[in-house]
């Protein structure tokens, strides 16, 4: 069994200042799919960067400050590569995919689209090459273990309050019928093992909503439905503190 993890730290400098570490020591994933860093390497301390048992891989954004993703792993992959080779969606740092000899694992951070049309836009394009490019990976028979923020709740189980949502960003019909095509070809992980609702893994601070549990479901694990068999169990980490998202887990047998 492998414990593979994610979590979108809203800021990796932040997020160290908040025992990220130490988090990290406690819970000894195999491997841990990081979104949001908000930083470049050369800004991160060598703890971050070389953590006691883990190589760690980092993809930032050309804007400062902005969206990035990193990837810690227990031992050495076959093979690293960053973005979909789409020089729009690259630069923005959301995806780095580590190649194992039984596995593809893909941490991606998706667009939010809640700024203005041109973003929503942006978002709906960014599925549309994400889903092209998972299809090569599946292609190569592999398993392909997905996992990140993305950013839309997929039913009205998947969030607090579905009604009130129906026309904001994250969950908007176009933004969820896309969910429905990866679906076809991805299971939803934490579904296979929990069909209740009441789970959730966003929450706006500023509402102090997470006290009340009045949150969103937007992180997911995914895995090719071919290789679903593999997955042990997927689960949410509510407990775990330091940002508006909390971590998500997945056990590969």
């Amino acid at each position: 069994m492998k414990k593979l993890l994610s979590w979108n730290v809203n800021g990796i400098r932040a997020a160290e200042k908040k025992g990220f570490l130490n988090w990290l020591e406690a819970e000894q994933p195999y491997l841990l799919g990081v979104q949001e860093t908000k930083a470049e390497p050369a800004q991160l301390s060598g703890n971050l960067l070389n953590p006691k048992g883990y190589l760690t891989f980092w993809s930032a954004a050309e804007r400062k400050g902005y969206s990035g993703t990193a990837v810690f792993a227990r031992e050495k992959p076959a093979g690293v590569s960053y973005g979909f080779g789409i020089p729009r969606f690259d630069s923005e740092g959301r995806t780095i995919v580590l190649e194992y000899p039984d596995f593809y694992f893909v941490n991606i951070y998706f667009p939010n689209g809640g700024a203005s049309p041109e973003r929503l836009q942006f978002k709906l394009d960014f599925y549309a090459a994400f889903l092209a490019f998972t299809r090569q990976l599946t292609a190569k028979g592999k398993a392909v273990i997905v996992c990140g923020d993305v950013n839309t709740a997929h039913k009205e189980i998947d969030l607090a309050r579905p009604k009130e949502n129906e026309n904001n960003t994250g969950f908007l019909p176009e933004e969820r019928a896309w969910l429905d095509r990866f679906f076809e070809t991805f299971d939803d992980t934490f579904r296979l093992f929990h069909p209740e609702g009441g789970n959730y893994t966003w929450w706006d601070l500023k509402t102090r909503a997470r006290e009340r549990n009045v949150g969103w479901r937007l992180d997911y694990f995914l895995i090719d439905k071919q290789h679903s068999s593999l997955a042990a169990d997927s689960y949410i980490l509510p407990a775990a503190q330091g940002s508006d998202h909390c971590p998500i887990g997945f056990t590969l047998k």
